[in-house]
């Protein structure tokens, strides 16, 4: 993809920085290892600050309503994202690894 690729050594960059390395690789383990809504919200509350977690959140919904074709003012006006947020959103969602999307789908099933 167009801002996500791999260096010498296969690593993951993404911007010209390793996105995956072994601290990423442990947090992901341990994110897989939730049961349920409750054990996330306990993790991540102990994780991240209040407001990384509803950072997170917020770039989430954005995803999703550019995913649903919504435009930038609605975005704003609904999320409180600033643009430059959305558009980071939205060069994610057109060059990067199709998380969102993946995860979406799974969402709506």
């Amino acid at each position: 993809k167009c801002y996500s690729n791999r260096n010498k050594s296969g690593r993951i960059r993404k911007m010209g920085i390793d996105f995956k390395n072994e601290n990423t690789e442990f947090l992901v383990k341990c994110i897989l290892q939730l049961k349920n809504e409750k054990e996330c919200y306990d993790f991540f509350q102990d994780l991240c600050t209040v407001n990384e977690f509803h950072s997170m959140a917020q770039r989430c919904v954005v995803a999703k309503m550019l995913s649903d074709k919504k435009v930038y003012s609605e975005i704003v006006k609904s999320t409180g994202a600033s643009t430059a947020t959305i558009s980071r959103v939205n060069r994610s969602l057109q060059y990067g690894a199709d998380g969102y999307e993946k995860i979406f789908q799974r969402v709506e099933e």
